[in-house]
């Protein structure tokens, strides 16, 4: 299946395009970005053309790899479907409900295949950790992610749309979501808070009845940076831990596999356009449930 990389910058070389450019069944054949040098010098990395000309790159390609910021990715992923493209999206996938909407409604309308690329969600261990989960009787779940986004060493420092105050939650909270969504089930309504340092914790209430608790931060100290993501019930508590070794590189090729496998067969991914704008919703109202100081209902 031959590919497009849809963006220039940090997380659009080192993982989108050298993961394409390495996969035995994908061949990366161009890249696109909205200024023509920086394209042309990440193609230049992998020996294909890059171009600002999207319009005829998604002519000669089958599918698309999406590296930009979300506010930005809704119309590429919509060009990109309306050109016939399966499209492997970012999280999130927008950064509004209707915006979301949009691309859900673009891939049904053309027939193409989409898979949002959370990482935890392309790993071994975490479909060891959710089948794990589902013999057990679960009440409740905990996802702490604290990244010191804007440390000097950080490849997303210069990030513009991570600085914004609400980004921790739109950045990190895709994460959360899928791990705590397919255990616990979908989620109704939010409740939350945001600290001075803009770290932000949040309630969900899942459909069932379990509860969740999420608190996120762009701006945690790098000795206070990390990860811990689990469930409790009936079992004990079932922690994900880490996978020694794992990259994001090594996770996006197997969302590259499981996009070429939808499109082949047809069908619908778990974590597909639809599954992106669920999050959205939820994370939409936890953003409300923030502002207004109460519970938010999704819708």
């Amino acid at each position: 299946m031959r590919f497009a990389v849809l963006g220039s910058g940090f997380w659009a070389n080192t993982v989108h395009a050298a993961s394409l450019h390495a996969h035995p069944q994908a061949e990366l054949v161009g890249v696109w970005g909205r200024d023509a040098a920086k394209a042309q010098a990440l193609g230049a990395e992998y020996d294909v053309p890059g171009t600002d000309d999207l319009d005829a790159l998604l002519a000669d390609v089958d599918a698309v790899s999406i590296s930009v910021p979300p506010s930005v990715q809704p119309d590429l992923a919509v060009r990109a479907a309306e050109a016939g493209c399966h499209v492997l999206l970012e999280k999130p996938v927008a950064l509004s409900v209707a915006d979301a909407d949009r691309v859900v409604a673009a891939t049904a309308a053309a027939g193409v295949a989409s898979v949002v690329f959370v990482t935890y969600r392309f790993r071994t261990s975490t479909h060891t950790w959710l089948d794990q989960a589902s013999r057990m009787s679960l009440v409740g779940g905990q996802v702490t992610w604290l990244a010191s986004t804007f440390a000097a060493d950080s490849p997303f420092r210069g990030s513009v749309w991570r600085a914004e105050p609400g980004a921790p939650l739109w950045d990190l909270g895709p994460h959360a979501l899928s791990l705590l969504t397919p255990t616990l089930g979908p989620v109704v309504a939010a409740q939350g808070a945001r600290a001075a340092d803009g770290t932000v914790s949040v309630v969900f209430e899942h459909e069932a009845g379990p509860t969740s608790t999420v608190t996120l931060s762009a701006t945690a100290s790098t000795l206070s940076a990390g990860e811990d993501f689990w469930v409790h019930g009936d079992a004990g508590r079932l922690v994900l831990l880490p996978e020694d070794g794992a990259t994001a590189g090594e996770a996006h090729a197997v969302a590259v596999d499981e996009l070429m496998a939808a499109a082949l067969t047809g069908g619908a991914h778990p974590c597909d356009a639809a599954f992106g704008a669920e999050q959205v919703r939820v994370l939409a109202a936890a953003e409300r449930a923030i502002e207004a100081g109460s519970r938010q209902t999704v819708g």
